[in-house]
C-alpha cells in the first residue's frame, strides 16, 4: 500500500494547496478506495474563492471534492457486499445517526449528516479515501469511472425532478444551462417530459443544451424583465410550463420562474443564491404555484446507475476538460473561468482514462 496520499486541500479563502496526507485505515463498516475520477463542483470553487457558503465556513484545512468514483483496495471486517477490486461510485452524504430524517427516508435533511467537502468534513479529492461501505455503489461493467463520478450531479437532477413531479407529458422550463441545468434537462426528458425549454446568458451553453435534447433555447439578456421573459417562454412553448426548475439562484431568475409557471404548477429551487430574495410571492399564492426547495438528494444512486447503464441518459458529453490530480490548481482555475462544462480530475497516476 502506498504511504503517500496526495490531496487537494483548501486552507482558507483563496489558499488552495496540494499536500500529502496519511493513507486512512478503514473501520469495520468502511472501505478504502483508490480514487480515480473526481469532478469539480461549483461549490468547491465557491469555498475556494469565498471561504464559505451560507453558514458553512472554512475554519481549518479541508480536502475538497465530492463528485467521485474509485476502486476498492481494502475492506473493513464487517463489509460483505464489496470486495477488493470493485469499481464504485461514492455517495458523499452519510448520516451520522438514526434520527427522524434517516427513519423516514429523507436522510439528506439530517442536521448531523457527514458530507464530503462541506466544513468541517473532508472531501475525496485525493488518491486514497475511506468511505462508509453502504454509501458506495458498484458500477456495472459498461459504465466508466467518469460516469460514476457524474452520478453525484445527476442525483441532484433526479431529486429535483422527483420533487417537481416530472412525469409523462410534463412541460418543463429550466433556468440555467450550467452542469446542473443540463443534467436536469437529461433527467426530465428521461422521466417523460414532452417539451423542455432552457434559458441561459451564454449562447454556447444553449448550443450544448440543444444537442442534449432541449426543445427550445432562450438566450437571456441582462436587463430583461422577469414578466417579459415569462411571456417569451409562454410564446415559445405555446403555453405556460407545468414545472420550472430554477438552477441559477439569481433573484431575477427566481422571479421569472414564478411568473412563467402555469397556475397550479410547481417551481423547484435548485440554485443557491442570496439568503434573502424579493420574489412575487402573492402571484404564486393566488395562482397556487407550489415553491419547493431542493437540498442535495437522497435514495438516488441506484436509479442513476440504472439510467446510465440502460442508456436512457448519457452524461459523457458533459466532461469537457481533464487534468491529472497534480494539476488541480489549474483545473480549479479552468472551472472558475467558466470554461467548458465539467472539469474532471484524474487521481490515479497509472490510469488516466475516462
Amino acid at each position: 500500500m502506498a504511504q503517500e496520499n496526495l490531496s487537494v486541500v483548501l486552507h482558507s479563502q483563496g489558499d488552495l494547496r496540494l499536500e500529502n496526507r496519511p493513507v486512512p485505515e478503514p473501520g469495520p463498516d468502511e472501505v478504502l478506495l483508490k480514487m480515480h475520477s473526481v469532478g469539480i463542483c461549483g461549490s468547491d470553487v465557491h469555498f475556494w474563492q469565498n471561504g464559505q457558503i451560507g453558514h458553512y465556513k472554512v475554519t481549518k484545512p479541508m480536502v475538497l471534492g465530492h463528485e467521485a468514483s474509485g476502486r476498492v483496495v481494502k475492506v473493513g471486517a464487517a463489509v460483505r457486499h464489496l470486495k477488493v477490486g470493485d469499481r464504485v461510485a461514492v455517495e458523499p452524504g452519510v448520516p451520522r445517526e438514526m434520527d427522524e430524517f434517516f427513519k423516514n427516508g429523507r436522510y439528506n435533511l439530517s442536521p448531523s449528516i457527514f458530507f464530503c467537502a462541506t466544513p468541517p468534513d473532508d472531501g475525496n479529492l485525493c488518491q486514497y479515501y475511506k468511505q462508509n461501505s453502504n454509501f458506495c455503489y458498484k458500477l456495472p461493467d459498461n459504465l466508466t469511472f467518469e460516469e460514476g463520478a457524474l452520478i453525484e450531479p445527476l442525483s441532484v437532477a433526479i431529486h429535483a425532478c422527483r420533487r417537481a413531479g416530472v412525469t409523462l407529458g410534463s412541460t418543463v422550463l429550466i433556468c440555467g444551462a450550467g452542469p446542473i441545468g443540463l443534467v436536469c434537462l437529461l433527467v426530465a426528458k428521461a422521466m417523460g417530459a414532452s417539451r423542455v425549454i432552457i434559458t441561459d446568458l451564454l449562447e454556447e451553453r444553449l448550443t450544448v443544451a440543444k444537442k442534449l435534447g432541449a426543445d427550445f433555447q432562450l438566450t437571456v439578456k441582462r436587463g430583461h424583465g422577469a414578466q417579459q421573459l415569462a411571456k417569451t417562454v409562454e410564446d415559445m412553448l405555446g403555453a405556460q410550463p407545468h414545472i420550472t426548475i430554477e438552477c441559477t439562484g439569481a433573484e431575477s431568475s427566481i422571479q421569472t420562474a414564478i411568473y412563467a409557471t402555469r397556475s397550479g404548477g410547481v417551481v423547484v429551487l435548485v440554485g443557491l443564491g442570496a439568503e434573502m430574495a424579493t420574489v412575487p410571492l402573492l402571484n404564486a399564492a393566488l395562482r397556487e404555484v407550489d415553491i419547493r426547495g431542493v437540498f442535495r438528494y437522497c435514495n438516488t444512486w441506484p436509479t442513476a446507475i440504472d439510467m446510465l447503464a440502460s442508456g436512457q441518459v448519457n452524461v459523457k458529453p458533459l466532461v469537457t476538460h481533464r487534468f491529472p490530480l497534480e494539476q488541480a490548481v489549474q483545473a480549479f482555475e479552468t472551472t472558475r473561468q467558466g470554461l467548458g462544462i465539467k472539469v474532471m480530475l484524474k487521481c490515479d497516476q497509472n490510469d488516466q482514462n475516462p
